[in-house]
């Protein structure tokens, strides 16, 4: 008899521990397969984290330990779903961010092979039958069979769908002329690009790409201005790591970037997967087993891409490091720049951090020597960067009596690029038409029942929804309130830009690309391709069409309302704001014709726009650096953001000032600073109420055990749940 120690499917915190089950069987159980045992009367998915032998049987084994165990109800898993690296990262990063290790399983696997109940009914191996010869012998066949046989012959293998007569084909078989053959169908149609040259480096981009392959140092900044050539300095790094037999892991931010990254390295490379969140369970079940089984050098693929199990990984790259992508949202809050440091460890490999504006912690990092400091200070073509200019919206010469969204300046380019037969860009980094619908009489704001913040009105299909939650109703044809029918519709989004655009000019081409339009497979895919190909003018979009794209004929970004960013209560709003003007800058003036770029703002002195206008990421890191040394933020100290959330609002606020005295008696002798409970951004989340507590430290081992033992304690509490989220991306 063997004893089971099995981890429950459910990512509960008090269930974080592996239960006992027998197996009475004869067949080989290891560590790492799944398995259906029965749990509190229900059957689920269990995943076995040890396997011990026992010399006595169940009932002799509960009389010794006394110990009630069950038998497990049916092995899932043949083989073990983790090789021993991806096992032993799944335990670091459980134990580094406080999560339970199942919700760590969960995040690594694709649907079909996720340790829940889910995964049985999601799609497994699919085959596909093909036919091929045994004999040419042709002795008693009919005109049709012998027409058949000689084609199966001549082509040694035809698939069973290109054979028009299957009655046929049954006699060419009962007659052991010819065998049927299954092979694994890889349902993922990746798109056919043709293999194209490398292109000779510059001096500088030489020099980082022989830094990285033959330097002796294992982590890297490549800090390159837009447009400097970095991918290009990515595929050959990543030509000669293959070569030495290694592999390949690239990741990038968005998934609408993986479409032109994969195109880029399949011009170059014959063997590469995709992963990210676009692909079907069927596609991402097909890529990770190829994946798995080394039938592929490369992988490219979007955050959860840093889980592939690639086996003897020379080169991971981390394109646009400073994006907040990289950063899970929910448990197990893990960061992919932080597993690729894990995954580092193992493998012995290089990690490449990409960037036109490398996060300050990552900056900080390389100034002080933990990475190489690699620079691409000059575009790939010798261009300059794009002209750009500040226009400021309160100024009444700057309005366009024909448009409440466009400056006069901005227009005008526009309309200048559209004469030139040139491609404009548009950024407005919120979605929807309207962020605020309110009633015009008794001025009731339109809210989300589960999060109590503002409705955003969608015009296309004329709802309101949340962008936090998902909660969806119809436009309100009457207030609830005072019974008024009469709404205004205040502010504007990507959709509201999209209809003004249109009216101003009719005969232009729009596109729209934020994640409204991407909820549809393959939409984003399809937008950029249309984009690249110039088949359209203008393309409006959130911060999607900012990052890492590389359109030849766009000359003018306009940057709508450069201010949202700025409004966020958040430590990094100016970081984040900065990275994404500088970014969306740097798609204009790509090729051989000149950029230009027009930022619309109500502060114009602000030094982040200033610092985004003029491209001086140096200017702009020593400034904000010097904010964040006086707040005291990272990269000065290191943060633990703990949440509470409860059905009941006066629980979750005792709750709160109860472990707040508490974490201040523990840290009494300790450098570690208590901030809160405060009230989140959003107070209330899917019915709860919610408060937050923030640590500030600079040892993360000062903290630890203080944090396992409020997970612990909040056990305890059947109301309240505590959530922990390490290095969180914002404190509000």
């Amino acid at each position: 008899m063997l004893i089971l120690g099995v981890i429950i499917e459910y990512a509960a915190t008090s269930l974080d521990r592996p239960f006992s089950y027998a197996y009475k069987g004869n067949k080989i159980i290891k560590e790492g397969i799944r398995v259906y045992v029965e749990f509190a009367h229900r059957k689920v998915v269990g995943y076995v984290v040890s396997v011990a032998p026992s010399s006595l049987n169940l009932e002799e084994y509960q009389q010794e330990t006394g110990i009630k165990i069950k038998e497990i109800e049916s092995i899932i898993d043949e083989e073990p779903l983790f090789n021993e690296e991806l096992s032993l990262l799944s335990k670091k990063i459980a134990s580094y961010y406080f999560a339970p290790l199942i919700s760590v399983y969960q995040s690594m696997l694709p649907p079909s092979l996720k340790p829940k109940s889910s995964s049985l009914s999601k799609p497994k191996i699919a085959y596909e039958s093909f036919y091929v010869p045994l004999s040419s012998c042709e002795e008693g066949l009919s005109a049709k069979q012998k027409e058949l046989l000689r084609l199966i012959n001549k082509e040694k293998e035809i698939a069973k769908k290109d054979i028009s007569s299957l009655s046929v084909l049954k006699k060419l078989e009962e007659k052991n002329l010819v065998k049927e053959i299954k092979k694994e169908k890889i349902r993922l149609i990746q798109e056919d690009v043709p293999l194209e040259e490398y292109k000779e480096l510059n001096d500088e981009q030489e020099k980082a790409f022989k830094e990285i392959v033959f330097g002796n140092d294992r982590s890297f900044l490549l800090e390159g201005v837009t447009g400097s050539g970095k991918t290009e300095v990515y595929l050959h790094a990543s030509r000669e790591l293959i070569k030495q037999g290694k592999s390949v892991l690239m990741l990038v931010p968005e998934i609408s970037l993986t479409v032109q990254m994969v195109r880029r390295f399949k011009a170059r490379f014959k063997k590469i997967a995709i992963l990210h969140s676009g692909l079907t369970p069927s596609e991402k079940y097909d890529e990770y087993r190829r994946i798995a089984k080394g039938d592929v050098s490369i992988v490219v693929g979007a955050r959860s891409a840093i889980f592939a199990p690639l086996k003897n990984i020379g080169l991971i790259i981390i394109d646009e490091e400073h994006s907040e992508t990289y950063k899970q949202e929910s448990s197990p809050f893990y960061n992919a720049i932080t597993v690729a440091f894990m995954r580092q460890e193992y493998h012995n490999c290089k990690v490449v951090l990409g960037s036109a504006t490398p996060s300050l912690e990552t900056k900080i990092r390389a100034l002080r020597g933990v990475y190489h400091q690699l620079y691409l200070k000059k575009r790939y073509n010798e261009n300059e960067l794009p002209h750009t200019e500040v226009i400021d919206m309160l100024k009444p010469s700057n309005i366009d009596t024909k448009s409440v969204i466009l400056s006069l300046r901005l227009r005008e380019e526009i309309q200048k690029n559209l004469q030139n037969h040139e491609q404009t860009l548009l950024l407005i980094n919120r979605r929807g038409f309207a962020p605020f619908v309110t009633c015009r009489k008794c001025n009731r704001v339109s809210r989300c029942p589960t999060c109590f913040l503002p409705l955003t009105y969608h015009k296309e299909d004329k709802m309101l929804k949340c962008h936090h939650c998902g909660y969806v109703e119809e436009e309100e044809k009457e207030c609830p309130k005072c019974g008024s029918t009469l709404f205004s519709k205040v502010g504007f989004g990507t959709e509201k830009v999209e209809s003004e655009i249109s009216a101003l000019f009719p005969e232009a081409k729009t596109l729209r690309l934020d994640s409204d339009v991407t909820k549809i497979r393959m939409k984003a895919s399809s937008i950029i391709t249309s984009f690249e190909k110039e088949e359209a003018d203008i393309l409006i979009g959130t911060q999607m069409i900012a990052k890492g794209h590389d359109f030849k004929n766009v000359t003018l970004v306009g940057i709508v309302l450069a201010d949202l960013g700025l409004n966020i209560p958040s430590f990094r709003s100016n970081e984040r704001s900065f990275d994404l003007l500088t970014q969306a800058i740097g798609r204009a003036g790509r090729s051989t014709k000149k950029g230009r770029a027009i930022i619309q703002t109500y502060v114009p002195n602000n030094f982040v726009i200033y610092d985004a206008k003029t491209q001086d990421y140096n200017r702009f890191f020593n400034e904000e650096m010097a904010n964040r040394k006086t707040s005291q933020y990272p990269p000065y100290v290191y943060c633990t953001m703990l949440t509470f959330s409860c059905k009941e609002e006066e629980a979750v606020k005792e709750a709160a000032i109860f472990f707040k005295k508490y974490l201040e008696a523990k840290f009494a002798t300790k450098k570690v600073w208590v901030i809160g409970p405060s009230e989140p951004y959003l107070v209330v989340m899917n019915g709860k109420y919610r408060r937050k507590i923030l640590l500030k430290y600079k040892n993360i081992e000062d903290i630890k055990e203080e944090i396992l033992q409020i997970i612990s304690l909040s056990t305890k509490n059947k109301k309240v749940q505590v959530t922990v989220d390490v290095d969180p991306y914002t404190d509000y």
